[in-house]
Formats: C-alpha cells, structure tokens, sequence
C-alpha cells in the first residue's frame, strides 16, 4: 500500500475536533487576506494546509508565506504573518518568549501532535554497534561514525542550523566523542537516512515522529537519560557532573501561536485556528504521500479535506453559523 493509500484507509482516525467548546463568532474583515507561515518541513507545510483550507472553507482569503521558524516571531509580532500552526517546544527561540511576553505574538491552544524528538539511527546500525539503544554503547562505536570533516570524532548529523542545535548539546552534554555537523535541511535528513539505509553504514541522526521516515527506514531512537528540567540547568544532575543537557530531549509540546490582532481583526478565524487539532495518524500517512509518493501538499490535503469532511467541517461551523 502507498502512502496515499493508506492516508486514505485512515481517513477520519483521530483528527480531534472540539467544535462542542466554541460558539459562532463573527467573520471580521474577510477581504484582507490571513498569512500563514510555512516553516522548513514537510509535516508543518501540511499542518498549515489543513488549517488554511479550514479558513477558506469559512469565507475566508488565506496566504501561505515561507518563514523560517526560528526567526517567524518578529514578523508576527508585527502582524506581517498571522499565525503559525506547529511549534515544537523544544525546538522555538529565545525570541518567542519575548513576544509573548510583550503581548504582541498570543499563543492558540495544543496542535495535541504526539511527538518526539531524539537522537536516532537506522536499525541496521544496531548491528553494527552492538550495545544500542544504550547511550553508552557510543562512546566505543564512535569511530565507526567517523567521517573525513569529523576525524577522530564521530558524526552526527543535526537538525538544519535554522532549527538550533540539539544535537550537539546533547553530544557535548553527555560527553561523547561525536561531532555534530548541521542538515542543509529536512530533504537532507531525509538523503542521510535513505543512503545509510541502502548502503548498511553508521549513521546516527537527530530526528522526529511524527514523521513518515521512522517506518519507511526503521528508525530507533538511542536510550538516553530521561529528560527531566534539572537537566537542562543543573550541572550536577545526570550522568555528567560538569554539564547540562546530559539527557534525553524534554516531551515536546506541539501548539499554535498567533498575531496577538488575529481575534479582533478575524474573530471566526482565530476560533477555527485555536480549535484546530491534528494526529499523528491523520498527518504522519500524509507526510508520506508527498515526501515517498511525489504527490503535492496541496492536492494531498485537498483529497483529505474531501474524504474527511465530517471530522473537520464541525469546528468551522461552531466558528461561524
């Protein structure tokens, strides 16, 4: 079964709706366009789609516009974008928190995305480094990781530069002899993932679910030390004494944020916006059909959109009639 075939055996699963927890509100200025941001990867473009034909299927006009995610905040805060639908807690910038507190960038509500992030291999490398998932078991497999920009070191391939470096805090957190070298992007996660794969190499990477690669390359995360808070600023907790993010990545919030305008100005949209949930199981098929079967996000959203009316159409209605 493709992808796409199996996007659409799922169907209906589990995009959770709360239409039942809003009322209809009014539509506010329908003929000014809403901006929605478009980050750097594949399951936030079809997040973003999902909810833009959400708004438009209310009456309104809607914008996709490319914005890094790291740095998306300012261009919300000065109401140049609208709204953003998928925010990785673990992955968003000091900036964030500076606008929220400011006022000027309003959080709307959980995308309630079952996620994780961590450091991760393909499960052939379990072979060829016999004592994973244990963290432990990298400190002697290190130079089997080595490559010629990373000699004597390991490699580590981290997130895209643009995302921040969880990786490499983790390797110089836990003091493994790994050297982290930044993605160009997803698409090169995704090259790394499918060569290690169909060469049986080491590789060991930063990377999510929900995503569609954790299956099509087997994907298993490395055991690492649970990530509490202490952690993340006390030295002296965790297995290094002499250092933070010596653990596992902290579980991840998944939510939405917005133009701190957006109610006033599109008070139906902004009800859609913070009542819009999405599932692993509903998105994760869709990442497939893009990214495995070629297809576009927009004509794999609409054909969601088309199968699955009923678990979405409940949340714009409550919003607007």
């Amino acid at each position: 079964m493709t992808f796409k075939g199996y996007a659409a055996a799922l169907g209906a699963v589990s995009f959770a709706v709360t239409a039942g927890m809003v009322s209809a509100a009014d539509m506010g200025a329908v003929d000014k366009p809403i901006r929605l941001a478009v980050n750097e990867w594949t399951g936030q473009h079809v997040t973003t789609h999902i909810a833009g034909e959400m708004l438009k299927a209310a009456g309104y006009k809607v914008e996709y516009v490319s914005a890094g995610m790291m740095n998306q905040f300012q261009a919300i805060a000065d109401g140049d974008i609208h709204a953003t639908l998928e925010i990785w807690s673990s992955n968003v910038s000091d900036d964030y928190a500076k606008k929220i507190g400011e006022g000027t960038v309003v959080e709307l509500g959980d995308l309630e995305l079952a996620a994780r992030e961590g450091i991760a291999y393909p499960a052939h490398v379990g072979e060829l480094c016999p004592g994973l998932p244990a963290w432990e078991a990298l400190k002697d497999c290190a130079p089997l990781f080595a490559s010629a920009e990373t000699l004597p070191a390991g490699r580590l391939v981290d997130y895209p530069a643009d995302w921040g470096t969880p990786g490499a805090d983790r390797m110089t957190g836990l003091d493994l002899p790994f050297k982290a070298v930044p993605a160009g992007s997803e698409a090169a996660l995704i090259v790394e993932l499918r060569a290690a794969t169909e060469r049986k190499t080491p590789l060991l990477v930063t990377f999510w679910q929900p995503h569609w690669a954790m299956s099509a390359y087997d994907v298993k995360f490395v055991d690492l030390p649970a990530g509490e808070d202490a952690c993340f600023s006390d030295p002296a907790w965790g297995p290094n004494p002499n250092a933070i993010n010596d653990c596992d990545f902290a579980a991840s919030r998944i939510f939405k944020a917005g133009w701190s305008g957006l109610a006033e100005t599109w008070p139906a949209a902004s009800e859609i916006l913070s009542n819009y949930t999405l599932a692993v199981e509903d998105q994760q098929p869709m990442m497939g059909a893009v990214d495995v079967d070629g297809g576009k996000v927009e004509e794999v959203v609409a054909a969601w959109m088309a199968e699955n009316e009923a678990t979405w159409r409940p949340v714009v209605d409550a919003a607007t009639k």
